[in-house]
């Protein structure tokens, strides 16, 4: 019997839908309380990490479990009472899968934020009731817009210390809703709640009778999501030669990697970036076996009928769908080191599997997230800053768009002197739409 219902259980997850998402807000806000409620709430938690939670919240002189100790791991963490690093769980419910990215609050880890929702399809963002939008929220709005995640949840937590009322939640997603949608965040929810209540966490609240939508859950459950890659323009970067060399593959040549995105056919003419030489794929390995197809995320080796130079670095692109490789990359850039980035400094781009020196020529414009105005030619970037850069590199880049493709959109700039990251950069545009250009900005200058 167990043995079937253990089938039975791997048999329902195999065919429930995977979503991606991260949470963020200022200190204070209650991120980790939501989140070991969610999990306590949904039946996610084992009954030893229970007792655990039990067990420390009694030696620190509180009568019922702290649920925020679920997530706060680090030792610091729980001493503080803040979220340091980015803290990761992985839940289901009978309707879906969870990756969760629990992610800091405090100014000094919003480069932590951009880790945890690179890879999200969905962010919540926290507010504390009493205080409304802050600074760090529109941060946080500003990253997921920018990070091009599709689905953005207001949780107005705190309701309780706030009566529940209802204007003081309608007041504050009116004032969020305008801000993010002048971002270009094309989806937002707003659900009013108390992580440590339990509130409209799970279970839908009796206190709040004048709202009428969703649980978190049961957003989280039901939001869309897209994992269609093949549908994107396929792109394969190059991680590894294979050439054998041996008595039975004595002329092997295979190109291993992971598909980023799209998919690609045995006879297809492909185009071999940036050299731009072309050639057909005469065959694709997949798990030891030749197969016809494969597509995102796939992990394969293509083979070519040419033998032509490839090496780790280089995109294979289908030769009518390729980006055109280059040398000035324009593009948005969240500075995540402590060390500032400047006009003139010399620098790493990663970009895929390909790693080549750069120089950033020009910082145009830094991103005030007041009133998402720009602030022209700063010189350079500090921690935190979010700003337009232009760089050249030294070799040719095969980028595309990041609102086309988050995958080979994306790229790091690097310390070539201790391999330290300093920005996290997406290629093109900033937002799905130009938001307000201060008065005093030159008008050369790039609108956010």
């Amino acid at each position: 019997m167990t043995t079937v219902n253990t089938a039975a259980a791997v048999d329902q997850l195999s065919t429930t839908t995977l979503l991606r998402f991260a949470t963020a807000g200022s200190v204070d806000d209650g991120k980790s309380t939501l989140v070991g409620r969610l999990l306590h709430d949904s039946k996610s938690v084992l009954t030893d990490q229970l007792e655990a939670v039990e067990h420390a919240s009694r030696n620190r002189g509180q009568a019922t479990p702290d649920l925020a100790l679920l997530t706060d791991g680090l030792r610091a963490e729980r001493e503080q009472g803040i979220t340091i690093d980015v803290a990761y769980r992985y839940f289901a419910t009978p309707r879906r899968r969870f990756i969760l990215a629990d992610t800091p609050g405090h100014v000094q880890y919003t480069r932590n934020m951009v880790t945890g929702a690179s890879t999200a399809e969905l962010a919540v963002v926290l507010v504390d009731a009493r205080n409304g939008v802050v600074e760090q929220t529109r941060r946080h709005a500003a990253v997921a817009a920018l990070l091009r995640v599709p689905h953005v949840v207001l949780a107005v937590n705190k309701m309780d210390l706030v009566d529940y009322a209802e204007p003081v939640f309608a007041d504050i997603a009116r004032e969020f809703t305008a801000y993010a949608s002048e971002l270009g965040v094309p989806e937002i929810t707003a659900i009013p709640i108390s992580a440590l209540a339990g509130d409209n966490v799970v279970e839908p609240s009796a206190h709040m009778d004048w709202y009428g939508g969703p649980t978190v859950l049961e957003h989280l459950e039901t939001v869309p999501v897209a994992h269609d890659l093949t549908a994107c323009h396929a792109r394969f970067p190059v991680q590894y030669v294979i050439r054998p060399q041996s008595a039975e593959h004595p002329d092997y040549r295979g190109y291993a990697g992971q598909i980023a995105a799209g998919a690609f056919r045995v006879g297809e003419q492909v185009a071999v970036l940036p050299s731009g030489r072309t050639s057909t794929i005469a065959g694709i390995d997949a798990l030891g076996e030749a197969v016809d197809i494969a597509w995102a995320p796939q992990s394969v080796t293509l083979r070519l009928t040419d033998d032509i130079d490839v090496s780790r670095g280089d995109l294979i692109a289908p030769a009518g769908d390729a980006p055109t490789p280059t040398q000035d990359v324009e593009a948005t850039v969240c500075h995540v080191a402590d060390q500032p980035l400047s006009v003139g400094q010399r620098v790493l781009i990663k970009h895929t599997t390909r790693t080549v020196k750069a120089i950033v020529k020009d910082i145009p414009s830094r991103l005030t997230l007041d009133d998402l105005s720009q602030h022209p030619a700063p010189g350079q970037l500090v921690a935190n800053d979010i700003g337009r850069v232009v760089v050249r590199t030294a070799e040719p880049l095969a980028l595309d768009a990041y609102a086309d493709s988050r995958r080979t959109g994306s790229f790091l700039l690097i310390d070539p002197a201790d391999g330290t990251t300093l920005s996290a950069g997406m290629a093109g545009e900033s937002f799905a739409t130009h938001a307000a250009v201060n008065s005093v900005a030159d008008e050369e200058g790039w609108d956010f």
